[in-house]
């Protein structure tokens, strides 16, 4: 019996524990931090040994194949030591997709990952198909593949789970944009960051597509010098495109294997330039999978949207409040403060992974009235903007970040949480933030 070792108890972990166990290895779970209760209830129930708290060697350098959860970096002692003696550590993702004949359609990008994915999910799930969503979202890839029989999984997959994906590939690889994210992780080398996303098309052959954003400078510039055997389908906004999703006046046109679709983009239900480019993407995977033109349009304007992505909270003495919590790099907030046109007080800040503040500047000078600090050590985002607004306040709190924002803002502004930072100094991740921010705003 081969034994599979998983590093990290968590969603990922525990779904990999009990698709390994109903596969027959000798499955054992450790984490070197603690394992959340309903978790050990769920791996005693299904008999699997674990440990938390600690690696204990002995019991982990025994193994055929470990499975590490994304959120443990490469440089890990434990992590070093499995592959120097040359036992494979692999991620989820690797590990479910070999046991499933599913069709798969995996999503990465540094930004719009999320809303592409649930748009996709959205489409095909309006369609009538037996659709699976996973990854790097909701409840894990493995979990489902060892309880649930889909036909079609849609994955959205962060730059981690794909660095352990050594034969994993999607029928339909979706690359929504580049922008440095995580660098911390990747030596600060931005080539590095790039070429773990490009995993995701590696095992592409002649019979599957890569979807992707043609506008993206260094995707260009990848695929000049690289070959890839997967059929290309670009989506623009400023050029035509034979093959691919192009955009002329308003109106969105997909031409896929001489089939043409096109909607009146105006009817689209979300807005902004950036969901233009999620929305062709995910209309090129319908397309794809031959979806009456006619639904497609239907579930692209009727798509409620993703929480704590640009997410309308309230109106409150005509100032609105947004919640757009998910934006952890500055490229996503980039896109948000691009979206607002009234007077912003914005509250920013968190973990920086190696942020460059600079691209923000003609937007904050434009838009940005006040700014909030909401992060135990802001210095860079204070030496960033403190000559341009006139206003910087600091708070170590969500609720006196809303009050502070109350005080600031007169009719017709707006108060945008969009921290382009990591949760972890003062929450437990982005949607505890995002809910944190939701609940001030209600109490005001």
């Amino acid at each position: 019996m081969k034994r599979l070792v998983i590093l990290g108890g968590g969603e990922s972990g525990v779904g990999t524990a009990i698709l390994g166990k109903k596969k027959g290895y000798e499955v054992f779970v450790s984490d070197f931090g603690s394992i959340k209760e309903n978790y050990k209830e769920v791996l005693s129930i299904n008999g699997i040994k674990w440990e938390d708290n600690q690696h204990t060697e002995a019991l982990i350098l025994n193994a055929d194949l470990v499975m590490k959860s994304p959120g443990i970096p490469e440089k890990a002692p434990i992590v070093q030591t499995l592959l120097a003696k040359g036992i494979p550590v692999i991620s989820e993702i690797e590990f479910a997709a070999a046991l499933t004949d599913a069709t798969l359609i995996g999503i990465t990008g540094s930004n719009g990952k999320t809303t592409t994915v649930m748009l996709t999910y959205h489409l095909l799930k309006s369609a009538g198909l037996n659709v699976g969503l996973g990854g790097n979202i909701g409840k894990s890839f493995a979990w489902q593949v060892a309880e649930n029989n889909f036909d079609v999984y849609v994955l959205e997959l962060s730059s981690f789970q794909l660095d352990g994906s050594f034969t994993f590939n999607p029928h339909i690889a979706i690359l929504t944009n580049l922008s440095p994210d995580h660098l911390d992780r990747y030596d600060y080398k931005y080539e590095n960051y790039i070429d773990s996303k490009f995993r995701i098309i590696q095992n592409q052959t002649e019979d599957d597509y890569f979807i992707y954003d043609g506008d993206d400078e260094m995707i260009q510039k990848w695929l000049e010098n690289n070959t890839i055997k997967a059929h290309k389908v670009p989506f623009s906004l400023t050029k035509q495109v034979k093959t691919g999703a192009s955009i002329q006046d308003i109106t969105m046109k997909i031409n896929i294997d001489n089939n043409e679709f096109t909607m009146d983009t105006t009817h689209l239900a979300l807005e902004g330039k950036h969901n233009l480019k999620n929305a062709m993407a995910a209309a090129s995977v319908a397309q794809l999978m031959k979806i009456r033109k006619q639904t497609i349009r239907e579930s692209l304007s009727n798509f409620q949207g993703v929480e704590h992505r640009l997410e309308k909270v309230l109106k409150i003495q005509n100032v609105q409040y947004i919640n757009d919590s998910k934006a952890t790099n500055v490229n996503a907030t980039f896109f948000a403060l691009d979206s607002v046109s009234s007077p912003t007080v914005w509250i920013v800040g968190g973990v920086d992974k190696g942020n460059d503040y600079s691209e923000l500047m003609e937007l904050v000078n434009e838009k940005v009235k006040a700014i909030i600090c909401l992060g135990v050590d802001n210095k860079k985002i204070i030496d960033a903007f403190g000559s341009i607004v006139d206003m910087m306040v600091e708070v170590s709190t969500m609720k006196d970040a809303v009050k502070t924002a109350q005080h600031l803002t007169e009719k017709g502004d707006t108060v945008l949480l969009s921290p382009a930072c990591a949760s972890f100094d003062l929450f437990e991740n982005y949607e505890d933030r995002g809910r944190q921010f939701k609940q001030a705003v209600q109490n005001l």
